[in-house]
């Protein structure tokens, strides 16, 4: 078993990809067979597993979220109680809580067994730059 904390610098919202660091980590512990899990330490971001040719998915996806869950500033949004933090503070739980913030991946002789065009997402959901924790366990 081991451990390891990623730490993601974000510049507001949007996807940001770690596969090749998650793997690079998972090469330097030999040919293993293992679960990996993954789970972000924060309670405004997520974590996805998503197409990484494409970087219009990504942003498709951003804009799609920001839609479904606009900030506290929409009239729409005008029942949130949580405002004190900033207009993208409660939307950004209310996303957290939508999409996963836990990921397991199988891993096959040292490799993730990801599909070809498959990456490992952290998502942002706050409009001011962060560091994000993501603790990675191979079990």
């Amino acid at each position: 078993m081991s451990h390891r904390v990623f730490e993601i610098t974000t510049h507001g919202p949007g996807l940001y990809e770690f596969t090749a660091d998650l793997a690079r980590w998972i090469a330097g512990e030999g040919p293993i067979e293992a679960a990996l899990t993954v789970m972000v330490q924060h309670t405004s971001a997520s974590l996805v597993i998503q197409e990484n040719a494409d970087p219009e998915v990504q942003t498709d996806l951003a804009a799609f979220f920001h839609r479904l869950v606009p900030p506290t500033t929409d009239p729409s949004m005008a029942y949130l109680t949580h405002t004190y933090e900033g207009p993208d503070d409660m939307p950004a739980h209310i996303k957290s809580a939508l999409l996963p913030t836990t990921l397991t991946i199988p891993v096959l002789n040292g490799r993730m067994t990801l599909g070809t065009w498959q990456g490992v997402y952290l998502f942002e959901h706050r409009s001011r730059p962060h560091t994000r924790r993501v603790m990675a366990l191979l079990r």
